[in-house]
């Protein structure tokens, strides 16, 4: 398996420097310490989506990222739900499947590495427009250090390590919290939990990241995208990673809910690499994928439980749009 790791737009940041850099002032970069505001200790989290089809019951868990790092979920409600359950299915996703081998794997770990920099050992001065590149400079320089290996990555991923990097200082944290709890839930009972990933056959793994690196994507609209998500975004992300904790679904409903990473993933789905390979439309055929995973379980089982991104649950044109539209009965959390 060839993991869809160059579609992924929040990549693993580095440690933030031991010497500390002085913040800009406000208005020299929006830089913010938010991490005092996040909540702690034991909470509840938010109520789960009920759909039904007669006799036959799907509960659903709106997840969010990031969410507060020292929080611990209480998920009472999620253990009564799988215990009422006979599948478990996990949140969507996409994956390239590259059938190479141990051995092809490894051959193409420097490629995978070469398509991460940019071409002709460009640095993102190079290929970044003067007025992005001048709001980067302070955003890096306090969240990442003196990191100069940093500057010849792609727009996208150094923007990923910068926004990693900028959740953690303030008190948040993108590491699993949600599927571990529901993965332990469902050992318990006797379930392997169901995937719902999306595979797109990759015959070619060489060439495609041969393609992927020779360029054809804008990287500039996710690296603005990721840039306005840490200078302006972070108050909203704390508040709603402290919504989310305290089972504040209401409240969740009415925050405005920008995803800085869509206009990453649009970027890749528009480029040749993407196209070739089926893999535009991507939101829509995940979702039909997902749909059609539920339609199943529900014919073939009492009760379901499944794990999805919030945002894609309250979406206009989103999954539960998708279930009633396939003519199930939506109960929302309270």
């Amino acid at each position: 398996m060839l993991a869809l790791a160059l579609a992924a737009p929040v990549a693993m940041a580095q440690e933030t420097p031991d010497v500390p850099v002085p913040a800009p002032a406000a208005g020299q970069g929006g830089i913010v310490d938010l991490d005092a505001m996040v909540v702690r200790g034991v909470q509840p989290g938010p109520g789960l989506w009920k759909v039904t089809q007669g006799e036959h019951t799907l509960w659903i868990l709106g997840t969010i990222a990031p969410l507060p790092d020292k929080m611990t979920w209480q998920a009472d409600e999620v253990e009564e739900a799988i215990a009422q359950s006979q599948q478990i299915l996990a949140a969507p996703s996409v994956m390239l499947d590259a059938d190479v081998g141990f051995f092809g794997k490894l051959a193409l770990v420097p490629s995978a590495m070469k398509a991460m920099k940019n071409p002709d050992g460009a640095t993102l001065q190079d290929v970044l427009p003067a007025d992005l590149y001048a709001r980067w400079v302070p955003l890096k320089a306090y969240y990442l250090g003196r990191d100069g290996g940093i500057e010849k990555k792609r727009p996208m991923i150094a923007a990923s390590e910068l926004y990693q990097a900028a959740i953690k200082k303030n008190g948040l944290s993108r590491k699993p919290v949600v599927w571990p709890v529901v993965e332990a839930a469902a050992k318990r009972h006797g379930i392997k939990p169901t995937r719902t990933t999306l595979e797109f056959k990759v015959s070619d793994p060489k060439q495609a990241l041969r393609e992927f690196t020779a360029g054809g994507m804008d990287d500039s609209a996710c690296f603005r995208s990721l840039l306005n998500a840490v200078q302006n975004d972070l108050p909203t992300m704390v508040e709603r990673a402290n919504a989310w904790a305290v089972g504040d679904i209401e409240r969740l409903r009415n925050m405005p809910r920008e995803d800085p990473t869509a206009a990453c993933s649009a970027a890749l789905s528009q480029t040749q690499f993407a196209r070739s390979r089926g893999m535009d439309r991507l939101e829509e055929r995940l979702r039909e994928h997902w749909v059609g995973i539920v339609r199943k379980s529900l014919r073939e089982n009492t009760g379901t439980f499944a794990v999805m991104p919030l945002s894609a649950l309250l979406a206009p044109n989103g999954y539960l749009d998708a279930l009633r539209a396939e003519g199930y009965e939506i109960t929302a959390p309270e």
